[in-house]
């Protein structure tokens, strides 16, 4: 190991600067899970974990508090942007936390009887600091993973209701895969939603990719067809099933005297599209 160079009345962060080279190596040492993870999360999220280590112990030795929020919040958004294990993070942190004593006890060392400060208060500040980052840290990544998750949700209720327009007036909707409460209930609000938006005089229902539903959710289908009539919209559906058809009539269901069924989409799209 070699030999850390001091002048008699360097400052810490002048100490430091001048061993940036040992400090990471050091700090290598002591992140011995992470070290091995440095090129993937340089690669994956474009993180310079040992570039931001620097950064890090600047602020903290500098008392910048409002860089090492700013800081410590930049790095939730890429960390939850990138889903990476925070477990690396919170290790590759202390380990910063552990070299970062080391330099400051050999620095002490070396001051000897210059020491002008409360060695003390000195440890309890960065501590704090370590800690103020570290929890800055996880409330941005949490936060904004929640905002992820909730993007990602929204985005798979638009998926699982995608009503195309196909002209000013008449829209489709192809409905495929299982059709269940909490589906409906996504359908009810966005098919309301879009005919008062658009102004929709027609909306084509296709059913072709529906093998089943329950008889719950066919009442649920029925009130909201009923829903769109009230509101001048009338409703077409193609593509009924041999199973969906008897179900419906074993329940006794009637369906809307305005609403229309035809075999499948395309006699839809022929009778629709070019009137």
């Amino acid at each position: 190991m070699q030999t850390l160079t001091h002048e008699e009345f360097f400052q810490f962060i002048e100490f430091f600067e001048e061993n940036s080279q040992l400090f990471t190596e050091t700090l290598l040492q002591e992140a011995v899970t992470v070290k091995d993870k440095i090129e993937e999360i340089l690669r994956i999220g474009n993180i310079d974990l040992v570039t931001n280590a620097h950064s890090l112990v600047v602020y903290i030795i500098e008392e910048k508090d409002q860089e090492l929020h700013a800081f410590a919040e930049k790095e939730g958004i890429a960390w939850a942007t990138h889903s990476l294990a925070i477990s690396f993070k919170l290790e590759w942190v202390q380990a910063i936390r552990r070299t970062l004593w080391v330099f400051f006890q050999k620095y002490t060392e070396l001051q000897g009887k210059n020491k002008s400060f409360d060695f003390f208060e000195m440890e309890k500040q960065i501590n704090n600091r370590v800690d103020y980052f570290l929890n800055s840290f996880f409330i941005s990544y949490t936060k904004y993973k929640d905002s992820l998750i909730n993007a990602q949700k929204e985005q798979v209720k638009n998926l699982s209701v995608p009503i195309i327009p196909i002209n000013r007036s008449v829209s489709i909707l192809p409905l495929i895969g299982a059709i269940d409460s909490q589906r409906t209930e996504v359908l009810e609000d966005k098919v309301l939603t879009v005919i008062s938006d658009m102004r929709l005089q027609t909306l084509i229902i296709d059913l072709s990719g529906v093998a089943d539903i329950s008889g719950d959710d066919i009442y649920r289908l029925i009130q909201i067809i009923d829903g769109a009539s009230l509101m001048g919209c009338n409703t077409v559906i193609t593509g009924l099933r041999k199973a969906v058809v008897r179900k419906v009539t074993d329940l006794g269901i009637m369906l809307n005297e305005k609403t229309k069924t035809l075999g499948t989409l395309q006699q839809a799209l022929e009778k629709y599209f070019t009137t």
